[in-house]
C-alpha cells in the first residue's frame, strides 16, 4: 500500500490556532501523525527577567485569554506561599466564582467550535449565543470580558455587591436552564453520535500513560482533577470529578458538557459561602526568594507553575507547563488507524490552545 503525506494545519477550518501535523495515510487511514510548535512562540516566560513580580501577574493572565483569571490565580498562589502571605477568605471565593466563570465560557466556546468542526452549525451558534451571557457578568463585575485582571498579590482587586450578586444568580439560572436545553443534542444526536462515538477512542491505561490532562483525562475514566486538592477555598465546596469511561470524542464532549453544569452550581455554592472581609492582604517584606511547584485545574486540564525567587524583584526563573501541551502525546496516540475524515474531531477534542503551550 503506498503511503501519501498529507499536511494538517497550521491553518485549518477547525483550528482556532496554529498547530501543523504531517499525516502519513495508507487508504484514507492515518498510520503517522507528526506535529510541529513554535507559530506563535511568545517568549512571556523571559518578560520575568524585567518585569517585577507585581507585573507578572498580567503577564501570565495572558498566556491564554480563554483561561486568563486562572493562570493569575496559579501565580498569584504561588508568590502568595512564597512570601507568606494570607489572603482573605473573601478574596479566596471571590477567586473562586470568577475562575468557575471563565471554565464555564470557556467550555462553551469549545462546545460550539466542535459542533462547528462536524458542521452543526445552528449548535455551535447556540452555544455562542448562551456564553455571552458569562462575558457579560465578566464585563459587569470586572470591566473586561476576557483577561479580568482582578488578581493582585495577597487577593483581588474587584468585589461583588449586592445587587451584583442577585443579578449573577439570575443570569447563570438562564444559562442553566439554556444549557440543559442542549443536553439530548449535544449527547443523543444522531449526527453528533455518528461523528463522535468511537472515534479517538484512548484506553485508561493509555490515558494515564501519556499523561493526558483534564477532561481528555477524565473522559477516559481517570477521576483526576486538581481542584480537589482544595487550594484556594476549594476545600470548603462539595464537588466530584466529572468523569466518562468511553475514551472517545463523545465522552470528553460530555465530560465537558456537564462540567459547565458544575461550574454554574460551584459559583452558586461560592456566593452562598462568600463571606465578609478584606479583599487584599497588604504586602510586606522582602521580594520571593525559593522555588515552589503550583497546580491547578484550567479548563483543558492541570497547569503547573515553577517559579524561583532569588529575594529581588524580578524572578529567577519562571516555568509554566500548560494542559495542553501534556495533552499532545495523547492526541498522537489517538491518531493512528483513524479515517483522515475524523482528524478535524479528534484534534478539537483535545481542547488544543496553542497559545498556551507556546507561550
Amino acid at each position: 500500500m503506498a503511503t501519501t503525506v498529507i499536511p494538517f494545519g497550521p491553518q485549518h477550518p477547525v483550528l482556532p490556532e496554529p498547530v501543523h501535523l504531517t499525516l502519513k495515510v495508507e487508504d484514507e487511514i492515518v498510520k503517522e501523525a507528526i506535529p510541529a510548535l513554535g507559530y506563535v512562540h511568545r517568549g512571556l516566560e523571559k518578560l520575568a527577567d524585567i518585569r517585577d513580580y507585581h507585573q507578572m501577574i498580567n503577564v501570565c493572565e495572558r498566556v491564554c485569554g480563554i483561561c486568563s483569571m486562572i493562570h493569575a490565580v496559579c501565580y498569584s498562589q504561588s508568590i502568595e506561599e512564597l512570601m507568606g502571605v494570607e489572603v482573605p477568605d473573601r478574596a479566596k471565593m471571590l477567586r473562586i466564582i470568577w475562575s468557575e466563570l471563565h471554565r464555564c465560557h470557556s467550555h462553551l466556546l469549545w462546545l460550539g467550535l466542535f459542533a462547528d468542526a462536524f458542521g452543526f452549525e445552528a449548535l455551535f451558534m447556540q452555544f455562542w449565543r448562551v456564553r455571552e451571557r458569562i462575558m457579560d457578568i465578566n464585563e459587569a463585575t470586572t470591566g473586561s470580558r476576557v483577561i479580568v485582571s482582578v488578581n493582585v498579590i495577597g487577593g483581588v482587586r474587584a468585589d461583588l455587591s449586592p445587587e451584583q450578586i442577585r443579578w449573577i444568580l439570575s443570569e447563570i439560572e438562564i444559562v442553566e436552564k439554556e444549557v440543559r436545553a442542549m443536553q439530548d443534542t449535544i449527547m443523543n444526536d444522531y449526527t453528533v453520535k455518528s461523528r463522535t462515538v468511537g472515534i479517538g477512542v484512548m484506553t485508561k491505561e493509555q490515558a494515564w500513560e501519556l499523561g493526558a490532562a483534564g477532561p481528555t483525562l477524565r473522559g477516559s475514566g481517570v477521576a483526576q482533577d486538581m481542584r480537589m486538592t482544595g487550594y484556594g477555598a476549594y476545600g470548603e465546596l462539595d464537588f466530584e470529578p466529572v468523569v466518562e469511561t468511553a475514551g472517545d470524542c463523545w465522552a470528553r464532549s460530555t465530560v465537558r458538557f456537564r462540567e459547565v453544569l458544575q461550574s454554574i452550581d460551584l459559583v452558586r455554592q461560592a456566593i452562598a459561602k462568600l463571606p465578609e472581609g478584606e479583599l487584599a492582604t497588604k504586602v510586606k517584606g522582602n521580594p520571593p526568594e525559593g522555588e515552589i511547584f503550583t497546580r491547578v485545574e484550567q479548563p483543558r486540564g492541570e497547569c503547573v507553575y515553577y517559579i524561583r525567587g532569588n529575594g529581588t524583584k524580578h524572578l529567577d526563573r519562571l516555568r509554566i507547563r500548560t494542559p495542553t501541551f501534556a495533552n499532545i502525546p495523547p492526541l498522537l496516540g489517538m491518531l493512528p488507524g483513524c479515517e483522515l475524515a475524523d482528524v478535524p474531531v479528534i484534534v478539537l477534542s483535545i481542547d488544543p490552545c496553542i497559545s498556551c503551550t507556546e507561550r
